[in-house]
């Protein structure tokens, strides 16, 4: 029996301890950025030896890569609670997403590890992948929807997610630093309309 209930109590131990450490860089590169966070701090705060984390993670940047594909997903969780809270239409389903997206980015740390130091440390590419497998293109697929119920004009699908996603971006960056969020919501909801090729029913 004993041999049997090994294997599981180690994988929980690894399993544990690999959270552990995810939570501990989390917290550190919330606060000090990457570049003024040690792998000395964090095996500090996560309470384990340096070779356990070198046992989990290549190195910083592996571990700061495990850090942002976290929050890419806890963040495209809430997108999607968000857009399929009831909404009335595809149109509505973005409107409700879009919120998500910035109630998810008022987390100050959560911008700093996604939008400020993660296009720095890990480019744009890379973060283009992590959003690719996180959050399954749930702004584009939200627009091809849109497109094909017929509630927003037919446009170019990857230019026009390029080119939301950043205007998402900065609004996240703009609201953190301060900027009124209803504001932000406000000038969305206008482009989107905007963007609406016929009108939604009440």
């Amino acid at each position: 029996m004993q041999a049997q209930k090994t294997p599981r109590s180690n994988q929980s131990r690894t399993e544990a301890t690999r959270k552990a450490l995810i939570s501990a860089a989390r917290t550190l590169f919330a606060k000090n950025g990457y570049a003024d966070t040690s792998t000395p701090d964090i095996v500090k705060a996560a309470g384990v030896t340096r070779g356990a984390l070198y046992h989990h993670f290549d190195d910083k940047l592996d571990l700061f890569r495990a850090v942002v594909t976290q929050e890419y997903t806890t963040v495209a969780a809430e997108i999607d609670a968000s857009a399929t809270a009831s909404p009335r239409s595809a149109l509505d389903a973005l409107r409700q997403g879009s919120r998500g997206f910035l109630a998810a980015m008022e987390d100050q740390g959560r911008v700093r590890i996604m939008l400020l130091d993660g296009p720095v440390v890990l480019g744009p590419a890379e973060l283009s992948r992590i959003d690719r497998e996180t959050s399954a293109d749930s702004l584009r697929l939200g627009l091809e929807a849109a497109m094909q119920a017929g509630e927003l004009k037919k446009l170019p699908v990857e230019p026009l997610t390029l080119q939301l996603s950043a205007l998402f971006d900065r609004a996240a960056v703009a609201i953190s630093a301060g900027d009124d969020k209803n504001q932000h919501l406000e000038v969305v909801d206008a482009i989107l309309a905007t963007l609406a090729q016929v009108k939604e029913r009440s």
